[in-house]
């Protein structure tokens, strides 16, 4: 339940935007209808530690979206600057906004389905009222929260506008998400991710290679991909586990009692989900900078073979290369396994690791420390 609701008679500070999207989200407007989590255990997470979570008045979020259309109006008839007065932060989002089409909206922060469903509802209509021209509305939420929805609801605020739903699943094995406090289950997964494909929204799934460590590794890529499988969603988006030292499970980490796996490891785990997805229509999404390999982005089943064959390649190559693969991705030199084709790029490659004298036994606590910076 929520910490605290604001009072739609207290005072309205202007628009609000939450510190995280999905990359899939780069051109939406950003609403912001909750502060942070409501959950907020899960160990491998650093987003919102240490707060509060909160719900903003419909008022306030309405306000907001009226704020952000009075700067589109203007802009679009000439005026270059909010007016004196005006809400700075919304002409800044309407901008940028309106140079891509204006088409798109995430709703913040971490799960914007805490809301009672009327309340949803009442700014969904209010936002379609205000921009008809929109064709896509999103939001994070939680399986816990999908799942304590019946299909009506559902169904009710997709017909209101919200046509896709992330859901972070990380894992669909019971142990790796008792191990991670993630609070869920298996089944509740499958129950949520089944509900919103009933109610015709879209439904994007995130799965978390690394998630249970070296001794659950293929146990956490097998009962994944069973899930999905049952789930069939319409985007498995990638996100390999990284792990900052904002996070409980840093702690376990550098105490030796999680056992974070190598990128050799993570790729064979990656392997082992890729071919055991069954009957899955999914889009594959590879679209995270922690991802080793960009590559692995297709369309499910036709490209099942295509998929697994890439991870093959890396796995197949000669271990310096490997090396100068993990090194030449982390540090943003190879964009992917094409660049090692590229002899300019492998050399400026070679030169980083003898700079910082990176041998096969240091080369993923180096690449470790890469992948924090990104978080």
């Amino acid at each position: 339940m929520p910490d605290q609701t604001d009072n739609p008679d207290s005072a309205y500070q202007g628009l609000e935007q939450g510190p995280i999207r999905p990359p899939s989200e780069a051109h939406s407007l950003l609403l912001r209808l909750t502060r942070n989590c409501p959950w907020n255990h899960c160990t491998f997470c650093p987003v919102y530690k240490g707060t509060r979570f909160s719900v903003r008045s419909v008022a306030h979020v309405q306000r907001d979206i009226d704020a952000v259309y009075e700067a589109v109006r203007r802009l679009e008839q000439g005026a270059e600057e909010a007016p004196p007065g005006g809400d700075r932060q919304a002409w800044v989002a309407a901008r940028n906004w309106l140079r891509y089409g204006r088409r798109q909206v995430f709703l913040q922060d971490a799960n914007s389905l805490v809301l009672p469903p009327e309340d949803l509802l009442a700014i969904l209509r209010h936002l379609k009222a205000r921009f008809p021209g929109v064709t896509r509305v999103t939001s994070y939420a939680r399986s816990n929260s999908m799942a304590a929805l019946d299909i009506q609801t559902l169904a009710e605020l997709r017909e209101a506008g919200l046509s896709r739903i992330h859901i972070g699943m990380e894992s669909g094995a019971d142990p790796v998400l008792k191990l991670v406090r993630k609070g869920t289950t298996k089944r509740m997964h499958i129950l949520a991710g089944q509900k919103v494909k009933a109610a015709g929204m879209e439904l994007s799934e995130y799965y978390m290679p690394g998630l249970g460590g070296q001794e659950l590794l293929e146990f956490h890529a097998t009962e994944t991909a069973a899930a999905l499988s049952e789930i069939n969603p319409d985007f498995i988006r990638l996100r390999t586990l990284a792990i900052p030292p904002s996070t409980p499970l840093y702690t376990d980490y550098v105490a030796g009692r999680f056992l974070k796996p190598t990128d050799i490891m993570m790729a064979r785990e990656l392997l082992l989900f890729l071919e055991a997805l069954t009957g899955v229509t999914s889009a594959i999404k590879s679209d995270h900078i922690l991802n080793l390999l960009p590559e692995v982005d297709g369309q499910l089943p036709q490209d099942q073979a295509l998929l697994v064959g890439i991870v093959r390649t890396f796995l197949d190559l000669d271990p310096e290369l490997q090396l100068l693969y993990q090194v030449g991705r982390r540090t943003g030199v190879l964009a992917g396994l094409r660049d090692l084709e590229d002899p300019d790029r492998l050399t400026q490659v070679e030169d980083i690791c003898r700079h910082y004298r990176i041998r096969p036994e240091t080369v993923d606590a180096v690449t470790d420390e890469m992948m924090r910076r990104f978080i």
